[in-house]
């Protein structure tokens, strides 16, 4: 009897891991995303999400150059709602320069290219993201 009990608890661990693990978007979302990053965010935040190199680093004109978006740098600590709160506003407010798009993408545009740069997080930061986004 214990040997059930313990293995059901394992069973339900390993499902817990594999929702977190599980992305919230579909591939409708992934497609349109990918085309909406790349006419609006590869320029500066790179075409795989890898951002400037010297990201961390003001610019000539004094402000931080567009990050890593990919999953190496900090967007993942970040829940959707930031997220989302961000592309609105833009990164002035953060010291950057990417200007507002919330007259630009709706929503749904721009849950779509949070998709799309949340497809170059590997699963394991996913995760994480996912845990974090809950909270």
């Amino acid at each position: 009897m214990a040997i059930i009990v313990l293995l059901s608890a394992c069973g339900d661990v390993d499902n817990t891991a594999s929702d977190i693990s599980t992305r919230w978007y579909t591939t409708e979302q992934l497609a349109q995303g990918k085309v909406l990053f790349s006419d609006n965010c590869a320029a500066c935040h790179g075409f795989n999400g890898e951002g400037a190199a010297n990201w961390q680093n003001l610019d000539k004109n004094g402000f931080y150059p567009a990050p890593p978006i990919n999953g190496s740098a900090h967007a993942w600590h970040h829940s959707l709602k930031v997220l989302l709160s961000t592309i609105n506003a833009g990164g002035k407010p953060l010291g950057g320069s990417m200007p507002a798009f919330q007259n630009l993408l709706t929503v749904d545009e721009q849950r779509s290219v949070i998709a799309a740069f949340q497809d170059y997080w590997p699963d394991d930061t996913y995760a994480q993201w996912r845990v974090i986004d809950r909270r």
